[in-house]
């Protein structure tokens, strides 16, 4: 198990389509000959990454908490919301391919939070999030229906953001003064 990637929670939810049919065409190419195992593969990578996201949320809102006010809780509390609104998206894209969203928390979140130095932690979160680009890069070019994969860019484009935002991060965190 690799420590610096956010994996999908052992108690996952059923991923399949519980109809067995569905708009196959949404994520997938039915010229190309695809099968029903695409799009079940799309569902499990969406509900993957809705794990991801869910552990990404907690871990900023639990990371935040921890900190005094400042402009880093700010950025933190930004990520919180950006990852909050990935979960929505990406379960109402699930249910509208007819699939069942994963209640899931991606073991992320306990990985992270055992982590005490929250500029280490931070770092990981960043991990995280380079983690989700990579599978949203690799996921988008099997999606067909042109909402789907405008979702799923503007969620790369949010990660790709807090990821410079999170590196970026020293001009704000103050300093230890002289020493």
């Amino acid at each position: 198990m690799n420590p610096t990637v956010p994996e999908s929670g052992s108690t996952t939810a059923p991923r399949r389509s519980e109809s067995g049919g569905g708009p196959i065409a949404a994520v997938t190419n039915p010229s190309a000959g695809t099968t029903q195992s695409s799009r079940d593969d799309v569902l499990d990578v969406l509900n993957e990454l809705l794990e991801a996201e869910r552990a990404g949320a907690r871990v900023a809102m639990d990371t935040a908490r921890e900190m005094p006010p400042s402009a880093l809780s700010n950025l933190v509390q930004d990520i919180h919301k950006d990852e909050v609104r990935w979960c929505s998206m990406l379960m109402r894209t699930i249910k509208g391919l007819q699939g069942t969203p994963s209640s899931a928390t991606g073991a992320f979140w306990g990985k992270a939070m055992a982590i005490p130095d929250l500029e280490q932690r931070l770092s990981f979160l960043n991990r995280g999030q380079a983690w989700v680009v990579r599978r949203l890069t690799a996921l988008m070019p099997k999606i067909q229906d042109a909402q789907v994969r405008a979702n799923l860019a503007e969620m790369l484009e949010a990660h790709h953001k807090n990821i410079e935002r999170v590196d970026a991060r020293t001009s704000i965190v103050p300093s230890a003064g002289p020493g």
